[in-house]
């Protein structure tokens, strides 16, 4: 519990509970505490790491190969346990980092106890605490109202309403809602797990797997390899049964050894067990490198998520500007503001205000519990200037949904003497205090301040002047208010309406401070082809004036619209987006359904936002982004969490989310290369029923070479290309010619060669022969691959490709790798026969890469003509 909170809050009677009372319900289990976390747990981690199918076929591969005796042929295995032992300290790693920068945003909330308000974190909040709930904070506990200031709370997220809920003393509120407005002093009455606020919560930062473009294409092909490996391995073993002679035979000899470990040899290769392990390992790193640049991932998937956003969403207000509001000035609305009448005198005539009671009643609308920036930017203006608050009989405090705010002053009678006084051009004038001359003593006067265009819209009469008073200001970069006021009192401050006949009285003046990255972070977007448009609930004058200050669309004006006039059909609002880069006067519920409206052109969208505002459509958004002063509610709704709350963090971010996928498209083609090789050599033994033509220790030998280590350093590697669409297509694409060159040349080799040689392969000296020159030809085409992978050579690639190229062929040439990995040189005829057998595969790789793109056409073009979608 921190020490007593260093904000003023109202004098209360209540004293809340004592410290030993807190003590005894926290060891009751009668706290808010949840289980949450950003990352998964450690037995989450460890289970998700070695409890999956591929591990389980490899271990029980492993133990079939020991069972043989063997254990050089099941090195494989040891492999394996490696992998993921890297794959569980990378990502207990990243939990460090994660849950470490997780505190940094974590959010306190007010209590009374013992007569004082201290700051207490979430968990630590008990039944029966006195909670101060304050504007855009989410409740995280049920209570129930003791007291009120104008609350209104959000409940969207609970009951998909989206207007704001006004609450009265004894209402319920339920943790999961959000203050948009006020505050309120409420009694605790369910925590933890009894509360709405355990499930929202455990929804928002629960690590979970996101459905994502990557990830469907590699279940798919782990699918694929779930009904392929279990039946090949076992007509492997029938066909490796039945080249030893029979099952009898086999079983008398012994030979079934050599017939299970080829038949495990097939089943390894087919096994693209490193593609999960690196999948996750990538997303870990990228979260870390990204926490670094103080940028918190909730979601280690959503990196994925980054590289293919191309339309983000920007909140203006601490995003493209810093939040720092400053007052500049209250300009009276020439004559329109003598229009307002006063009680009418004995003679009739009627009197007018002062520029000193309308920026009274300025301060006074502002000088809320919580007020928002504007107002507090307001308020410090006017306190500059000697404002003190004025009497105020009740108040309807600012919604982001209602867009402006009332207050009720009191008329009371001067306090003697003739109130009247002489300006300096002789014209009389009186303060508000005057109209009580003549009026009743409990009558009141109704102030409004807010947006220019929602007040105006309600008014009676024409006030085009006004609004293009408002528009010229706004053009400047202004944001613009309007104070307007009623001879009337507000008659309902739960519905709260705008009086019709209230006058326009002066405009408020304030402009925002531009973050100097803004510019330069939005051109780095438009070059890497992501639209960005500005979302705000400003006017939508002034958000076009601070997007064209930032360039946002470069060298052309941004077009900008007031969201007031957006269709509410879906499909119609999208259309109506694609020509619109600003919206101003946007809903809470409108942000929601510009993020819906995209999603139906298939765009991949990303929002940004700071307030509570927000939190609807960057929970809708694919990716949701909040800054590290966020509401609660936003940062517990979004994947991730600019910390210092930088916008230019989010170049790095889309980078890291690109060279997530472009690498794992890298990847995976490599790894799938292996499993279409091994199957299709895997059915080729089975229908010519010859034995297999190499050992698992030679699949190990090349596949760490020219596939396992890498993959790793290219899932790595820096890598800024742009995502595009079709993943899975194009990783089969390219992995089909690799494949079917390999088995191709694998298969002739163990076909025809013994022929040619004289080998008798029923003899283990020629079927070691044999297997030696099919591991040579395996290599080569691995390194070809690995060369078509890696490209562009120019660069360090190539350089890795021949080093991993170079250590094969010296391994081969160490006594103990070369005895290890059953590696033989071939020499005299051999080496000729091997010699011609490499030159013919490699004439198969270069026709295979030839044909694919002729076969992909006229297949494509098949298809197409048989209706079919490609």
């Amino acid at each position: 519990m921190s020490a007593t909170a260093a904000v003023e809050m109202p004098e209360i009677s209540e004293t809340g509970l004592t410290v030993k009372e807190v003590s005894q319900r926290i060891e009751s289990g009668q706290s808010n505490a949840v289980k949450t976390s950003t990352s998964r747990s450690v037995k989450d981690i460890v289970r998700a790491n070695v409890f999956t199918l591929f591990n389980g076929i490899i271990f029980v591969a492993m133990v079939m190969v020991l069972v043989t005796g063997s254990w050089r042929d099941a090195v494989f295995g040891f492999v394996i346990i490696i992998n993921t032992g890297i794959g569980i300290f990378t990502e207990l790693k990243a939990k460090r980092t994660l849950d470490k920068l997780s505190i940094l945003v974590a959010s306190d909330f007010l209590v009374r106890r013992d007569g004082e308000d201290v700051e207490v974190p979430h968990n630590e909040i008990v039944l029966g605490d006195l909670l101060w709930i304050r504007s855009g904070e989410q409740v995280p506990a049920d209570g129930q109202i003791i007291q009120t200031w104008g609350l209104e709370l959000d409940e969207s997220m609970l009951t998909g309403e989206s207007r704001t809920v006004r609450h009265k003393v004894g209402e319920q509120v339920y943790s999961g809602a959000t203050a948009v407005s006020g505050m309120a002093l409420v009694k605790v009455n369910a925590v933890g797990s009894h509360s709405y606020a355990a499930t929202l919560t455990a929804q928002a930062k629960v690590y979970k797997k996101t459905v994502s473009d990557l990830n469907k294409g590699i279940n798919t092909i782990l699918k694929f390899m779930t009904f392929l490996v279990v039946p090949l391995c076992i007509l492997l073993i029938l066909s490796q049964i039945h080249t030893v002679g029979g099952w009898d035979a086999a079983l008398s000899t012994g030979e079934w050894r050599q017939a299970v470990v080829s038949a495990v040899a097939g089943v390894v290769g087919m096994i693209p067990e490193g593609l999960v392990l690196l999948t996750s390992l990538n997303f870990a790193v990228a979260a870390m490198r990204l926490a670094r640049h103080n940028t918190l991932v909730q979601e280690l998937e959503s990196v994925e998520t980054l590289a293919r956003v191309d339309a983000l969403n920007l909140d203006k207000t601490g995003t493209i500007t810093d939040g720092g509001i400053a007052f500049n000035q209250l300009i009276m609305l020439g004559s329109r503001w003598r229009e307002l009448p006063a009680q009418p005198t004995e003679g009739g005539s009627f009197e007018t205000l002062t520029e000193q009671a309308a920026t009274q009643a300025l301060y006074d609308c502002c000088n809320e519990e919580q007020p928002n920036g504007t107002g507090q930017a307001v308020l410090a203006g006017l306190k500059a200037q000697g404002y003190e608050p004025g009497q105020v009989e009740s108040r309807v405090p600012f919604s982001s949904a209602r867009k402006w705010s009332a207050v009720v002053k009191p008329i009371l009678p001067p306090a003697g003497g003739d109130s009247r006084s002489e300006s300096e051009g002789g014209r009389t004038e009186i303060t508000p205090s005057h109209l009580a001359m003549t009026a009743p003593a409990s009558g009141g006067e109704t102030w409004y301040m807010g947006a220019p265009e929602v007040i105006i819209s309600a008014l009676d009469g024409d006030y085009s002047d006004v609004l293009q008073q408002v528009n010229d200001y706004a053009n400047d970069g202004n944001r613009v208010l309007l104070v307007a006021c009623s001879t009337t009192s507000l008659a309902d401050t739960d519905n709260p309406q705008i009086d019709p006949q209230a006058k326009p009285v002066a405009l408020v003046l304030c402009s925002e401070k531009i973050r100097e990255d803004a510019e330069q972070t939005l051109a780095w977007f438009r070059e890497q082809g992501v639209r960005c448009r500005v979302i705000s609930g400003d006017n939508p004058v002034t958000v076009g004036a601070i997007a064209r200050k930032v360039r946002l669309t470069g060298e052309h004006e941004p077009r900008f619209m007031d969201a007031r006039e957006l269709p509410e059909d879906v499909n119609e609002l999208a259309r109506v987006l694609e020509n619109v880069d600003v919206l101003g006067r946007v809903l809470p519920n409108q942000k929601k359904a510009i993020v819906q409206a995209l999603h139906t052109q298939n765009h991949v969208v990303a929002m940004t936002g700071d307030g509570v505002n927000d939190a609807l459509a960057i929970k809708e958004a694919d990716l949701g982004i909040a800054m590290g002063n966020a509401a609660p509610a936003t940062k517990a709704v979004a994947q991730v969490v600019l910390v210092d709350s930088k916008f230019s963090h989010l170049p790095d971010m889309v980078a890291r989310g690109r060279q997530v996928m472009a690498n794992m498209e890298r990847v995976a083609s490599l790894f799938l290369v292996k499993t279409v090789y091994s199957a299709l050599i895997s059915l080729g033994v089975v229908l010519t029923q010859i034995p297999y033509p190499y050992l698992p220790r030679h699949i190990t030998y090349i596949g760490a070479l020219t596939i396992g280590m890498p993959a790793f350093i290219l899932a790595l590697a820096p890598n800024t290309r742009r995502y595009i669409p079709g993943f899975l297509k194009r990783v089969v694409t390219f992995a089909l010619p690799g494949g079917i060159a390999t088995a191709l040349s694998v298969l002739l080799t163990a076909w025809f060669l013994p022929g040619i040689m004289g080998w008798d392969v029923t003899k283990n000296v020629d079927l070691s022969a044999l297997r030696a020159t099919s591991a040579i030809i395996l290599f080569l085409m691995g390194v070809f691959v690995l060369a078509r992978v890696a490209q562009p050579l120019n660069s360090w690639r190539g350089i890795l490709v021949a080093a991993f190229a170079a250590a094969g062929v010296i391994g081969a040439f160490i006594p103990f790798v070369a005895n290890f990995f059953a590696l033989i040189l071939p020499t005299g005829t051999t080496l000729v026969a091997t010699l011609i057998a490499l030159g013919g595969s490699a004439l198969i790789f270069v026709i295979c890469l030839w044909l694919a793109p002729l076969v992909g056409k006229v297949s494509g073009k098949l298809l197409r003509q048989h209706g079919f979608n490609i």
